[in-house]
């Protein structure tokens, strides 16, 4: 990606890695998993310092509850279970909606070091 040409303001690509609210919001059982996505938090920002230099942006999103495989093998009533806890809108995101929130990030050049949560203002509860 450092030997990409750079557009004329020095942009030459865009990493974007997915970490998840239970890295702010970890639950019972779930400290290694917490722990992993807060790392990816973590170093959001410094990478992204790191290559700026270069020209390469770095973001992170961080999802919530989102129709994925996993959930797909779950039954019905806990999927929709899970989905009731989403705020707005009530229920699990659609794979669509992260593929729209790269787009926006990859079309905005201002974004960079930072973490997004895509997550309808779902809090985890413990």
């Amino acid at each position: 990606m450092s030997q990409n040409k750079p557009d004329p303001d020095g942009h030459r690509g865009l990493v974007v890695n997915t970490a998840s609210v239970a890295a702010f919001e970890g639950q019972v059982g779930q400290a290694a998993y917490s722990a992993s996505k807060g790392g990816i938090v973590g170093m959001t920002l410094p990478i992204a310092r790191d290559l700026a230099p270069l020209g390469i942006r770095v973001v992170t999103i961080a999802p919530g509850l989102f129709s994925t495989p996993l959930l797909a093998g779950l039954p019905e009533r806990v999927r929709n279970f899970l989905g009731q806890q989403v705020p707005f809108p009530s229920r699990l995101g659609h794979p669509a909606e992260y593929a729209h929130l790269v787009q926006a990030l990859v079309e905005n050049p201002m974004v960079n070091g930072e973490v997004v949560r895509l997550d309808g203002a779902l809090r985890m509860q413990p």
